[in-house]
């Protein structure tokens, strides 16, 4: 049942206050242009890894080299080692990624940070141990045997999309990176450095265990054949069918270049679509370089003083949408210059092009929106889903153009399960994730709980009715996959809290009532895990330990979707009161708040982010439905 609390009126005017600063500090960093963007903060491989590029490239710039140095060094942690994520462990493939780099920088191996990122390496095990990327990046740059590594043959590019193991059975982000690579690792490209990593390796370098599978399965023992035949083939291939599969991967390439230079946006596919084509003979002063290496060296470069580092991706669609429904919330409306202005940027962005989505389900048109500035072959539903809630929260109606292509395109994306991954159709094909190159993060983009939540808001947002088949489909998926202790899971933001703090609310705009079980025992859930300072979090540990499970320091982001959820949900209940107390009074003067915790999710538990505006915009929506 749903309960009823009275809060005093101090509180109400103290979330007032808070919510007014708020606001006024993201009006504030909005750009004249109508988009926010925040840092994309994840780890300092991004770094070590331009590092390698320019390195092997001979593309060094004496300044980039040196303040990319001070990055690294400044990421280390006491323990010698880098991390994943704040407060993390120290991860061995990071480390040796950094240390190798910052050789590559001309930093002294007998310095002191030095002597010690190399004896916790060593400790754990040596660069034999590292994941297959790490692995990959030695091979390339000389301090690896080839040998000792998977192959992938390029051949693979021919297949049809929907056959097994077609490079569209990859997730987008994979198969930007694994197309690239399937050049790389068949010819084997060598670019040896003046310093050696010999240092970080226990035995000979590539003596160590093979490369294997995070998730094998029934398909491992077929594929790591496979995987030798390839290998052979390697060695004699067909060469007509060699010269016309290099053919594809190069076009394949280089017309999914983006204006901006990239690569989907990412950074992984950028690097290694460098590599690749620069491999197949491609020139490094050929346009498609220059642009790729112009790009680098527009947005995707932070400056921090006298520290240079390089983000894994952009956000400014994300945190445009997110931005601007906070201020709606919030009461402003369309005549507000800041939402105006925001609205335009947005309906500008609409990619009306057609993508990689379409090639599995072959249906739909083109609609929805991407993550970063410049991205036509990859809009995401998630991002789709957010500025369409914010575009009509923001004036523009249910049948303008744009979003009755949103609304086409997303009920496009739909899987056959009822749910929404996020850039793909039944994207859920195991078999990838057995690959024995997949060592490292999410290959396949399956639907997930809080995308489908996200998607089900929109739809319902735009227009389409509680009872539609879409949102029937959607809902019966989010109940299914409710977890036995009421929560739901987060694919992209950590995590039980994330989720259960997004499908609330679209079981409650779904028709779904307050009292019903699975409402309930949602809001149970969140109740139970509030902290004892009014706040919530959740460690990334949760990913892989279930001890860590709606269990972590309080972070601002965290808390606001727990608020979210239970507003949605229960706006009642006790725990809201002392949330909403909890954000009022850590709140920084300037409006903002302060979260060093990752709290955004690449790969589960692989691969974190700390989105800095997370910490603005989400308490800013939490409290502006308080409010209300």
């Amino acid at each position: 049942m749903t309960t009823t609390a009275t809060t005093h009126p101090s509180l109400h005017d103290a979330a007032r206050d808070a919510l007014g600063r708020a606001t006024d500090h993201l009006e504030r960093i909005q750009d004249p242009s109508g988009f926010w963007w925040g840092e994309l903060e994840s780890n300092s491989t991004m770094t070590a890894e331009h590092v390698f590029l320019v390195s092997a490239l001979g593309l060094q710039r004496p300044d980039d080299t040196r303040r990319m140095a001070n990055e690294i060094l400044a990421t280390q942690c006491e323990d010698g080692l880098w991390r994943v994520w704040f407060s993390g462990p120290g991860d061995l493939s990071v480390s040796v990624e950094c240390y190798y780099a910052l050789k590559l920088c001309g930093v002294d191996a007998n310095a002191p940070e030095m002597r010690r990122a190399r004896e916790a390496i060593l400790e754990l095990g040596g660069a034999n141990r590292a994941r297959f990327f790490t692995r990959l990046w030695l091979a390339v740059m000389g301090e690896f045997p080839w040998s000792a590594l998977p192959t992938l043959p390029p051949e693979m590019i021919l297949l049809p999309p929907r056959a097994p193991l077609s490079a569209y059975r990859f997730a987008c982000w994979a198969r930007g990176t694994f197309v690239a690579l399937m050049v790389v690792m068949s010819e084997q490209p060598s670019f040896p450095q003046p310093v050696s990593a010999r240092e970080l390796f226990v035995e000979p370098p590539g003596a160590g265990p093979p490369v294997a599978p995070a998730e094998p399965g029934w398909a491992t023992p077929w594929l790591a054949r496979g995987e030798r035949l390839a290998r052979w083939y390697r060695r004699h291939p067909n060469r007509a069918l060699r010269r016309r599969a290099y053919a594809r991967v190069a076009s394949w390439i280089t017309e999914r270049q983006e204006a901006d230079g990239s690569w989907g946006g990412i950074q992984p596919p950028w690097v290694y679509s460098i590599l690749a084509l620069h491999t197949l003979g491609m020139p490094l002063d050929h346009p498609v370089i220059q642009r790729s290496l112009a790009g680098f060296d527009g947005t995707f470069r932070r400056e921090d003083g006298d520290r240079l580092r390089i983000e894994a991706c952009l956000s400014p669609v994300w945190d445009t949408a997110l931005a601007a429904i906070g201020l709606l919330d919030a009461g402003y409306d369309d005549r507000r210059p800041s939402v105006a202005a925001a609205r335009d940027w947005m309906l500008e962005r609409e990619v009306r092009r057609y993508g990689d989505w379409w090639e599995i389900p072959k249906r739909g048109r083109p609609g929805g929106w991407s993550f970063e500035f410049e991205n036509q072959w990859y809009p995401d539903v998630d991002d789709a889903a957010e500025v369409m809630i914010a575009l009509r929260k923001s004036g523009v109606g249910a049948t303008h153009p744009a979003i009755r292509r949103g609304i086409d395109w997303i009920l496009a994306m739909q899987s056959k399960n009822g749910g929404w991954g996020a850039f793909d159709v039944d994207n859920d094909m195991a078999i990838m994730k057995q690959l024995p190159v997949c060592d490292f993060g999410w290959v396949i983009d399956p639907p997930t709980e809080d995308v489908s939540a996200h998607a089900i808001e929109a739809l319902i947002e735009c227009g389409l009715p509680p009872s539609a088949p879409a949102v029937r489909r959607g809902v019966e998926y989010l109940l299914r996959e409710q977890r036995e202790d009421g929560s739901w899971w987060g694919r992209w933001g950590v995590n039980h809290v994330y989720g259960t703090g997004a499908v609330l609310p679209a079981l409650i705009a779904a028709g779904e009532r307050p009292t019903s079980p699975a409402v309930q025992r949602g809001v149970r859930w969140l109740a139970e895990h509030q902290n004892a300072d009014g706040g919530w979090g959740e460690s990334v540990a949760s990913y892989t330990d279930p001890a860590w499970i709606g269990r972590g320091d309080s972070t601002p982001s965290q808390t606001a979707w727990a608020l979210l959820g239970l507003l949605a949900a229960d706006p009642g209940h006790p725990s809201v009161e002392r949330g909403v107390g909890h954000l009022v009074g850590t709140q920084r003067p300037d409006g903002s708040w302060d979260e060093r915790h990752f709290t955004a999710t690449g790969f589960p538990g692989d691969f974190m982010i700390n989105y800095h505006l997370y910490r603005l915009y989400f308490p800013t929506t939490a409290l502006a439905r308080f409010q209300a």
